[in-house]
């Protein structure tokens, strides 16, 4: 009995953790969005489809969290969601009116397995397989 009490975590511990997962994803598409320095170079650096992927990513964890969250996740979830959506309007209009330069995505050798990175790497598509998922889930914030 004492170690299912070690392993179960209060409401608390989880909806901090939740917490800070949606501002993990945040973060990176903040990164991706030019909004904070990349750790690497110092500058701010814009890859519109991988800000994107992390957006669509939170707003797919809103719609299938729907109805099971707390008040405070749903609240931080739904503002951070539309602050990032703004953002990347913005900085999609920005860079179609000449600004800043979008910064390709790196392209990795198929060959070598990926390695887990701190830092979030460009996905690399193999197949057709993984254009055809991406078409399921493309949104438009405007641009």
């Amino acid at each position: 009995m004492a170690e299912v009490q070690k392993t179960t975590q209060s409401a608390g511990e989880l909806s901090q953790r939740f917490i800070e997962f949606v501002m993990m994803h945040a973060q990176n598409a903040a990164l991706f969005l030019g909004q904070i320095p990349n750790p690497k170079t110092g500058e701010g650096e814009v890859n519109l489809e991988l800000a994107k992927m992390f957006i669509d990513q939170l707003a797919m964890i809103q719609e299938k969290t729907r109805g099971n969250l707390t008040n405070e996740e749903a609240t931080v979830l739904r503002n951070t969601l539309s602050n990032l959506q703004m953002v990347y309007v913005e900085v999609s209009q920005h860079i179609s009116k000449g600004g800043a330069q979008v910064t390709p995505p790196a392209e990795e050798p198929a060959s070598q397995p990926a390695q887990p990175e701190p830092t979030p790497s460009t996905p690399v598509e193999s197949s057709t397989e993984g254009a055809e998922s991406k078409k399921k889930f493309t949104k438009s914030y405007g641009s």
